[in-house]
């Protein structure tokens, strides 16, 4: 077979090339004609298509995420915002916090372990690519129905790679969520976040500048695992037959990368690297045009020099492979022996593999033959942009119209105590400790707060005690009754769990997982949730640094709920005074923050109990949820408040549940004046949080209440061991235990 040079594809325009094989549309493919002035090489096509894919441009949500820039609220916390590997953000006392939430969703139904080990790789590779050590992650997840056949394939795969992979690399898992809906069934949305620390100084940025500077490649050898792995498998719809591409996944190796992680961090305190790019997603494609283009001149890369695992490996191969644990730095000439020294030591394969040059070209040859001549930003950066049609779904009314307040009620108080119980057994409410025990999540020994706790919290410093919380959260039945609404909620909850443990929310990321970008409906609920998050991050003061979007999460004709996942990040200056959710002291007095509304569409009684979607999702405050936020801070600090918990799915009955079970102590409610006792039990009206106020310090509290205007209302005490709401029933905690803890056992254990 001849060699497709670039000479070689000047000299034969009209030869047939598998462009719509490799995902690329006829304009596409016409376009890339067009900037090249000849029709691409077979490198050069292989290069297009996986970076102009949906997963590696954003070409359909582009004009919709601007709004995070265009909206972003002025702030002095943000180092380095959307564009680069992660964003940073300025925690205090000279360090940089980083963190990133993306996702890894088709590849982790196809192979599950894998699929979600190697997510959990490629974020903390993002993480690391700052400059920062990666100190935690998170994992939210969503499965199909709990009870479904498949769910017991895909779970159980996806907990093992995420707790493999993390576990080994000594990173502690500090929270996330699992949501099961049946609407996830082919496709489950596998999102990984990981937050690293540095000092300001240390970040480092995806660049190639400085002719003669070296282009290095290290890590793990390239092989033929993951070749148009993320690039292409999250670029497309599933069809209703299910997993068919389990040769494009990714296989990955945490102990390589635990070596990777410690010999860059090397690099880094030597000061030897001018600019670096972690290989996920396009691999070679991807780090040599965004270094190149976001440098200040050219690249030349010799691209036999690549160590392979697979020598048969066809140059297209090497370029798309998505091999695991490989990072690209670019080296001063009189640096790159240290370089090498250092890799060497830790055993990491390290090869030079080309250059910076003054040019404007990206040139890639192979044994001596050019089979690259594109210009970078065109690959990386200039992409197709689509303003795809949308248009809110004829269904949508009727869907809001078909409102959760007509279901039938508990008429009595037995009946009250059957749906309580139902409520915290069912599969989303119930306890998940069968898959967070299986995550090492005290490892390093900073971890200060982990799953269940509202947010996960770690020591940055241990001199002073400086934290950060992360929590994660997104409620994709909210985003389907009104996906502006749905993820302003998603973006509250998470403000408010980051708050309750006593840390000052400061920025956000965000994963965007919804259907085919080519249905109007989903455009229209993504184009709604993008402007909803945007708006509510203004309103909040919390800037987006960075995230994901992962579309064609659909089988078929059926897209998943639109889910909007939501990482706010927060900062508390001494871990020591953080809020805990547990109910640790009889005699504590409940204190119910906010207002209780009957808001019940897309709640879990009604999912639960009446298997029922539709109304409307709760109402949005947000300037509500600031000043909860404010006193939830406040009271943490100067020690008014001894527990915490956010309300939302499952109402004021589920967090009293979770906090008495934490804590090992039961609850006598009282039921409002004026209040039904379904409504205030089961409700699910945002900016509102339980808090337990030790009895010396109710009139502090009530007073800092009362002066800033945030209704808080007695509704009972720490007492005995079972959850009473007077008046209606009694629920002793072991029964409640017994229910909370043993339903997802019973389906995976």
């Amino acid at each position: 077979m001849t060699l497709d040079t670039v000479k070689h594809a000047a000299e034969t325009p009209d030869a047939p090339q598998p462009w719509a094989e490799l995902g690329l549309k006829q304009d596409e493919y016409e376009r890339v004609r067009t900037i090249l002035g000849r029709r691409p090489t077979g490198a050069e096509l292989a290069m297009y298509s996986v970076m102009w894919s949906e997963h590696c441009s954003y070409k359909s949500s582009k004009v919709h995420l601007r709004q995070f820039g265009e909206k972003a609220p002025a702030n002095d916390v943000l180092l380095v915002g959307i564009g680069e590997n992660a964003g940073v953000v300025d925690a205090g006392q000279g360090y940089a916090v980083t963190f990133k939430v993306e996702s890894h969703n088709h590849p982790s139904y196809i192979e599950p372990y894998q699929g979600a080990a190697t997510g959990i790789g490629g974020i903390v590779r993002d993480i690391l690519a700052m400059g920062a050590r990666p100190v935690a992650v998170m994992d939210p997840l969503r499965f199909g129905a709990a009870d479904h056949p498949d769910t017991k394939r895909v779970l159980p795969g996806v907990v093992s790679g995420i707790g493999g992979y993390g576990n080994c690399l000594g990173l502690p898992n500090i929270g996330g969520e699992v949501v099961f809906d049946p609407c996830y069934q082919g496709n489950p949305l596998v999102n990984a976040l990981c937050v690293g620390v540095m000092k300001h100084e240390d970040i480092h940025l995806a660049k190639a500048s400085g002719a003669g500077n070296k282009v290095i490649l290290y890590g793990a050898r390239t092989g033929g695992d993951g070749i148009g792995g993320v690039s292409v498998l999250a670029s497309e719809t599933f069809d209703s037959t299910g997993p068919a591409k389990r040769p494009a996944v990714q296989v990955g190796d945490p102990f390589q990368e635990k070596l990777l992680i410690e010999c860059t961090l090397e690099v880094f305190r030597e000061h030897l690297v001018e600019g670096i790019q972690d290989l996920g997603g396009a691999g070679l494609s991807c780090a040599t045009s965004e270094l190149a283009s976001a440098g200040s001149g050219g690249m030349r890369v010799e691209l036999d020099t690549v160590p392979l695992r697979d020598a048969t490996l066809s140059p297209e191969e090497i370029l798309m492979s998505e091999s695991q644990e490989r990072m690209c730095a670019i080296v001063e000439p009189d640096k790159v022996d240290r370089f090498l020294e250092i890799c060497e030591k830790w055993d990491v394969i390290a090869t030079v593999i080309g250059e910076v040059t003054d040019g404007e070209r990206l040139e890639i040859f192979w044994h001596g033959e050019q089979i690259v001549d594109v210009p970078p930003r065109t690959v990386a950066h200039e992409g197709p942009v689509y303003e795809r049609p949308y248009a809110r779904p004829e269904w949508q009314d009727a869907l809001q119209a078909d409102d959760a307040a007509k279901l039938p009620r508990p008429a009595t108080g037995e009946e009250l105590r059957e749906q309580v119980l139902r409520l915290v057994a069912s599969p989303n409410q119930a306890s998940k400790s069968w898959i967070t025990s299986q995550y090492d999540r005290f490892v390093q020994g900073n971890t200060v707060l982990a799953q269940p706790e509202d947010s996960g919290m770690v020591r940055i410093d241990e001199e002073t005690n400086l934290g950060v919380a992360v929590a994660t959260d997104g409620n994709g039945r909210y985003a389907k009754l009104d996906p502006y609404a749905g993820a302003q909620l998603a973006l509250a909850e998470s403000y408010r769990n980051v708050a309750a443990t006593g840390a000052r929310p400061l920025a956000i990321s965000n994963c965007l997982n919804f259907g085919s970008p080519e249905d109007p409906a989903v455009m229209w609920q993504f184009a709604e949730a993008t402007r909803g998050l945007a708006d509510g991050c203004l309103a909040l003061g919390t800037p987006v640094t960075g995230g994901n979007v992962s579309l064609y999460n659909q089988t078929g004709d059926t897209a998943i709920h639109p889910t909007p996942v939501v990482a706010v990040l927060g900062v508390i200056d001494d871990v020591n005074r953080r809020t805990p959710m547990a109910f640790a002291e009889q005699g504590q007095l409940l204190y119910l923050l906010g207002d209780t509304r009957e808001e019940l569409g897309g709640s879990a009684w009604s999912q639960v109990i009446h298997d029922h979607l539709g109304g409307l999702p709760p109402a949005v405050d947000l300037d509500r949820e600031k000043l909860l936020g404010e006193i939830l801070i406040s009271g943490s600090r100067d020690g008014m408040i001894d527990a915490a918990h956010d309300l939302s799915d499952g109402g004021l009955i589920q967090a009293v549940v979770e906090s008495c079970l934490r804590g090992g102590n039961g609850a006598r409610i009282v039921v409002p004046d004026g209040l039904d006792p379904f409504v205030l039990l089961f409700s699910e009206s945002a900016g509102r949080a339980v808090v337990a106020v030790p009895r010396s310090e109710e009139l502090r509290f009530t007073d800092m209440c009362g002066a800033r205007g945030l209704p808080a209302t007695r509704i009972g005490v720490v007492d005995g061991e079972s959850v009473e709401v007077q008046g209606q029933f009694d629920l002793p905690l072991a029964e409640v235990r017994d229910a909370y803890e043993a339903t997802i056992p019973a389906l995976f254990g």
